[in-house]
Parts: C-alpha cells; sequence; structure tokens
C-alpha cells in the first residue's frame, strides 16, 4: 500500500479472492528476507501464546453476540493456525495443505454414517461410532479413560473433561441433588479448616469445592464451566464499572467509601441491571 491508501497490483490480487492459500502466500512474504522483522522473528511457542489470546478475544465476542467482532477474531485465530503451518514447512515437517488434507480426510472418516454406509440415528450413536472409527484408525491404546485431555487446558475446562470422561465408565452422579450435597459437604470442609487456621489444608478443600462444583455444572448439561465463569466475570465487570461510575459522578474517591456505603452502590448497580436501566458508557 502506498502513501495515499492505494494497493500495488501484487497486494490486489492477494485481496482478489479470500482463499486460505493468499493468507499463506502473505505469511511467507512476511517471513522472507526483506519481510517484516516482527515476524521473522517469531516462533512456534511466541505464536502459541497469541494463539491462546485470540481464541479467548473470540469467546468476549461470542459472549458479547458481535457478529463481526467474531468474524474479525476469527481470522486472527485462523491467521495463527496458517502461521504455524507455514513455520512447520520451513522445518521440512508439513505444509498447509496437509493440515487441510488431513482435517478433511478425518471427517469424511469418521463420519461414515453421512459419507459412508455406517447408520447412526443420533448423538449417542455418532460417538459410539467415532470411538469405533478412532480404534480401527491404530490410535495408541489408551492406559486411562482419562488420557488425551490437554494439559494446557483451563483448570475448570480440564475438570469438566476429566468428569466427563470419567462419567463415561459409569463413574458419575445419579442426580443433581447428590452433588449439591457434596458441594455443601465441602464447603462445610472448608469452613473448619479456615476456622482452625489450616492454610494448606483450607486451599485443598477450596480445590475440592470448585471441583464438585464443576461436577454439577457438567452433570446439567447446559453450559460449560469456562461458559459459566466468564458470563459471571462478565456479570461483576458490569456492576463493578457502574459502582465506579456512580463514585466519580458523586465527586468522591473510592477510598474515601466506606464498606456500606459501597454495598449500596453495589445492590443499585444490580437493581438498575435487573430494569435494564444501565448507561452504555458504564458497560463491557
Amino acid at each position: 500500500m502506498n502513501r495515499d491508501g492505494e494497493y500495488d497490483e501484487k497486494e490486489r490480487t492477494l485481496l482478489a479472492a479470500p482463499k486460505v492459500e493468499n493468507l499463506e502466500k502473505i505469511l511467507k512474504i512476511l517471513r522472507a528476507p526483506g519481510g517484516c522483522p516482527w515476524d521473522r522473528e517469531q516462533t512456534r511457542e511466541t505464536l502459541s501464546r497469541y494463539l491462546t489470546e485470540e481464541c479467548a478475544e473470540f469467546l468476549d465476542a461470542l459472549d458479547k453476540a458481535d457478529p463481526k467482532a467474531m468474524a474479525d477474531e476469527l481470522g486472527d485465530v485462523l491467521m495463527n493456525v496458517v502461521f504455524q503451518a507455514v513455520l512447520a514447512e520451513e522445518r521440512g515437517e508439513f505444509t498447509l495443505a496437509d493440515v487441510i488434507g488431513g482435517i478433511n480426510a478425518k471427517m469424511i472418516r469418521r463420519h461414515a454414517h453421512v459419507f459412508g454406509d455406517a447408520e447412526a440415528d443420533n448423538s449417542t450413536e455418532v460417538i459410539a461410532l467415532w470411538e469405533k472409527i478412532k480404534r480401527a484408525e491404530g490410535r495408541p491404546a489408551k492406559d486411562s479413560v482419562l488420557d488425551g485431555v490437554p494439559l494446557s487446558l483451563d483448570g475448570l475446562d480440564y475438570a469438566q473433561k476429566i468428569q466427563k470422561k470419567a462419567a463415561k465408565t459409569g463413574f458419575d452422579w445419579s442426580e443433581e441433588s447428590e452433588i449439591v450435597a457434596k458441594i455443601q459437604e465441602e464447603l462445610g470442609e472448608v469452613e473448619a479448616e479456615l476456622h482452625a487456621g489450616n492454610d494448606n489444608a483450607a486451599d485443598e478443600e477450596l480445590g475440592d469445592l470448585l471441583f464438585a462444583v464443576v461436577n454439577l455444572i457438567r452433570f446439567r448439561k447446559r453450559a460449560t464451566a469456562g461458559e459459566l465463569m466468564r458470563r459471571a466475570n462478565a456479570k461483576f465487570s458490569r456492576r463493578f464499572r457502574y459502582v465506579e461510575h456512580a463514585i466519580r459522578a458523586q465527586g468522591k474517591a473510592s477510598e474515601t467509601l466506606s464498606p456500606k456505603e459501597f454495598d449500596a452502590l453495589w445492590e443499585e448497580a444490580k437493581e438498575k441491571e435487573r430494569n435494564g436501566e444501565y448507561a452504555e458508557n458504564c458497560l463491557s
């Protein structure tokens, strides 16, 4: 692009068709001698951090039901995926074509009830078919049903994944009330350790309490623990921003407010949220 904001012929060619291959070409140009110094410095490890961040930003856009932002963030995620493939090609390991060809073949192979002669009339049968196909692919035998859950997952998501895997063996609760009772039990143990001043034991019991709460979320099959945590974080942020706005509107500093005054503003925030009275500049 020149100083007038106009694209040259090469740039216009790359932008002419929104193809993944063109994104790959752009990244290779940036990585080549004379390209972008920043892009040339990137490694798998540095890119992995950005991938985690971009995925989180997409989830934020998803939670806000913002299609424009979702499309933009998915583009950033895609760029990171293609960038990893470009780095792998430089090392002579695999190419973007290998990545796309592999997932295309896997999707067709594992959907034998659509592309083949297998039958699966509901999601339970589909999952059973998938497991059968995976075994036929010669995947390494697992020592545990918990094998294969990525250790780098967020703690809440990891807990829900291993609970779900364990439940498939029959190791599960029968009804919600049992899990609620377990949560109450774990809370009692937290309170006991705190009262006794046993900090390490209290920390362990707090972990057990979180694990039990995740179990209830998983059992209800309505949302993931990560999703509910993001909603709770967003709700807290909205209300706290309202409190900050209200304090500034009163010409006060937050350090001068008493706990009682903070509580009053917090309740005001909750009430206004219920009534849909929030001003947009108080929200995020």
